[in-house]
């Protein structure tokens, strides 16, 4: 911490970074460090009142718990001024200025006295004489566990070689008491407020940490006070141009003479007191990574784009009363509706997001929501005070008993599970690193009216590993709003999904499904039941990958598989094929390729390959680029006259009685011949089938697929496009 730590007094990039978010607290101004700094050093204070140092603390933290007993506060400022007397910043205040400001920003946000006092005492078994053993003594095992874990956090090196493994470290540091991670997320931003002294590369290489880990922490923990400070001071740092330019547009518009928001409020508190609903309208103007993104998606910027109306009311009745009201009387945008109160996020975040219009084109966000759902949509987890304490009746629970609360079993407890369970520190990292990185959640429904919170561009195997767990690798398919479904289907939000499980206790998940996992929790699931079953060695698919020619296996078949080809009597695996392609290459035998089967009007491209003979591909085909790789010549070509073709089509179907009749029967009306057939061993009651037919005009391949998908248990039908050729 002190390594990072500098006057903040001292001119520096970042300095002013947070000037138009500071209206967001109607609190006070930023304290003076130097004054604490002064009254740091008169030396031990009188037992009978409380430190002056300690005393804008003091009033932040009796604002939240007015009848809080302070004198575990006392006690652990006179223990961590005296430890640290005569230790300096690198500015050359006095070190217990650190302590001081990091417990400041946390009595802001409703830290209750325990994590207080933990925060006070945060840097004395590190950088004094103290012990874990003393702290127990003086203020008890929950105060020592708090300060034990800070100090296993700030051991953890951040860096490109042990990057892999700080996370981990962090979290096993951590446990499962979130205050740890609040106090170091509040210790990072006052160490980030004080950075203006350092090194510019030194400066960079914090700020990305912060970036990468940090600020998608505070995300995940709901604590937006703390993020979007963090956000703001990177952005100042990595991107100073861009900052410049932001500031420069928040200046400009702040110095107008009309503000299209005030107006907007102040309509909307005209309309709220005509229907007699209490309510307290604000501005909220966004801050600078807020404005930046604003301004590129949009554009030109317009005043209304520079903040937002927040609605502060009561009860959870009011907030719809409020929308209710604010669509009556104004123009709302209905694209621009959420509702986070039905709903909430993973991160406790709960309000109603709307937005209004007026006749000159100027749209207004708003925001909707009780003062107990802003004081946790700005706290988050700090704001929920002490997780091993009873639950209030403010804390909700959800459909699966589980209750909403990350302090409690439950987001960072599903952490903890996956650094356990993932093989290596490099999976674990790279795969949590994906879901930090994802900032929007979508939430799907189960049958039983349970929900499910999962990543944007989830799928139904994130759905069944978040459902199941490991018990999802007896997953068989999955039904989406109803319709069967695989289970690469991409969720959207509002989907209802009832997942299909086997009934083998054998079952194993499907090489597959990692090309469709985003989540954690799938990923390394399915990567370590991988990792204890390796794959085959010495497959046909090894052979048909030194082979661009040949006809390869089904995809994923498995060992052993039988596959069969018929071929017509002139030898060729491609009839008619010479009938209705032309390549300009007199004489050459021409071969339809079995890796894409091409048929008539696709896009083709074709080789010459041993024997005078010339493949037709799909220009998309994997096969192409390898080829082209490997230096052989494209011959051209082009579609006949004859639309008459051979397609090989795979069907994937769950097992049931009847279904290969049913399907034969639905591909003979469709005109159909049918000149081969493999049907695979079924495995964890899934069955592929795969069909070489001859169509008498290639037009009717489109319907032919969708009378084969309407078979009852067929969930996909496509061409065949073989992957083991692409190796």
């Amino acid at each position: 911490m002190s390594a990072e730590a500098t006057n903040p007094a001292s001119p520096g990039p970042v300095a002013g970074a947070m000037t138009p978010a500071v209206p967001r607290r109607k609190a006070r101004a930023r304290i003076d460090l130097r004054r604490l700094g002064r009254v740091a050093l008169l030396g031990a204070p009188s037992r009978d009142r409380l430190p002056d140092a300690i005393g804008h603390v003091v009033e932040a933290h009796r604002a939240h718990y007015p009848d809080a007993d302070l004198e575990p506060l006392r006690r652990a400022y006179v223990l961590a001024e005296s430890s640290h007397r005569g230790q300096m910043r690198k500015s050359g205040e006095p070190y217990i200025t650190h302590p001081l400001a990091v417990t400041l920003i946390l009595a802001e946000l409703g830290a209750e006295t325990t994590t207080l006092t933990a925060s006070l005492l945060h840097d004395t078994v590190e950088d004094t004489d103290v012990t874990l053993d003393q702290v127990r003594e003086q203020f008890g095992e929950e105060v020592r566990y708090l300060v034990d874990g800070v100090t296993k956090l700030e051991k953890v090196e951040y860096g490109a070689a042990a990057e892999s493994e700080t996370f981990r470290k962090m979290l096993v540091a951590t446990g499962s008491d979130v205050r740890v991670m609040s106090i170091k997320l509040a210790d990072r931003l006052h160490n980030m407020r004080t950075l203006g002294v350092m090194r510019p590369e030194k400066q960079a290489r914090i700020a990305k940490v912060t970036r990468d880990v940090l600020i998608p922490l505070a995300e995940r923990l709901g604590v937006q006070a703390l993020k979007t400070e963090l956000e703001d001071l990177v952005f100042a740092i990595l991107h100073p141009e861009e900052y410049e330019h932001t500031r420069e547009l928040i200046a400009e518009n702040a110095s107008r003479a009309d503000d299209p928001l005030a107006e907007f409020s102040e309509a909307m508190r005209a309309v709220l007191r005509d229907a007699d609903i209490p309510a307290e309208v604000l501005i909220r103007p966004r801050h600078f990574v807020s404005v930046h993104r604003v301004s590129r998606k949009r554009g030109r910027l317009r005043g209304a784009d520079f903040g937002r109306i927040l609605v502060l009311v009561n009860e959870d009745a009011d907030c719809y009363a409020v929308l209710g009201e604010l669509h009556t009387c104004m123009t709302p945008v209905v694209s621009e509706f959420k509702d986070f109160i039905a709903v909430p996020k993973f991160n406790l975040y709960q309000s109603l997001h709307t937005a209004v219009a007026r006749e000159d084109g100027q749209v207004a966000e708003v925001l909707i929501r009780t003062h107990q759902m802003h004081k946790v949509a700005e706290a988050g987890v700090v704001a929920l005070g002490n997780p091993y304490a009873p639950p209030s009746e403010e804390q909700t629970v959800s459909s699966d008993g589980e209750r909403i609360d990350p302090t409690r079993p439950g987001w960072l407890s599903r952490l903890l599970d996956w650094q356990k369970a993932a093989p290596d520190a490099d999976t674990f990292w790279s795969t949590l690193r994906e879901d930090l990185a994802q900032d929007r959640e979508i939430t799907v429904f189960r049958p039983d009216g349970g929900t499910l919170g999962l990543p944007e561009g989830a799928t139904c195997v994130d759905a069944a590993y978040a459902q199941y767990g490991e018990d999802a690798h007896a997953c068989i398919g999955a039904r989406v709003n109803g319709r069967l479904a695989t289970l690469s289907t991409v969720l959207k939000d509002g989907d209802t999904v009832q997942l299909l499980m086997g009934q083998d206790p054998a079952s194993e998940p499907s090489r597959e499904w990692l090309e469709h996992a985003h989540t954690p929790a799938a990923r390394i699931a399915i990567q370590r039941w991988l990792a204890t079953h390796p794959a085959p060695t010495g497959t046909d698919t090894e052979e048909t990958a030194s082979d661009p020619d040949a006809t390869p296996a089904p995809a994923h078949a498995t060992a052993g598989t039988p596959f069969r080809t018929t071929e017509a009597p002139d030898g060729s695996a491609a009839r008619p094929g010479t009938a209705n392609v032309v390549v300009d290459q007199p004489g050459a035998t021409v071969r339809l390729a079995g890796c894409c089967t091409p048929v008539p009007p696709d896009e083709v491209t074709a080789f010459s390959v041993r024997g005078g003979v010339v493949t037709v591909h799909r220009v998309e085909c994997a096969a192409v680029a390898r080829m082209k790789n490997a230096g052989r010549a494209e011959v051209g070509v082009r579609w006949g006259d004859s639309s008459q073709c051979r397609v090989t089509l795979i069907a994937e179907s769950f097992g049931r009685p009847h279904l290969l009749a049913d399907l034969t029967e639905a591909m003979a009306l469709e005109g159909a011949e049918i000149v081969s057939a493999t049907v695979e061993p079924p495995s964890q009651q899934r069955v592929r089938h795969t069909y070489t037919v001859e169509l008498p005009d290639a037009a009717h391949l489109p319907a032919l697929m969708r009378a084969m998908r309407n078979v009852p248990g067929v969930y996909d039908v496509g061409r065949a496009q073989h992957h083991a050729a692409m190796s």
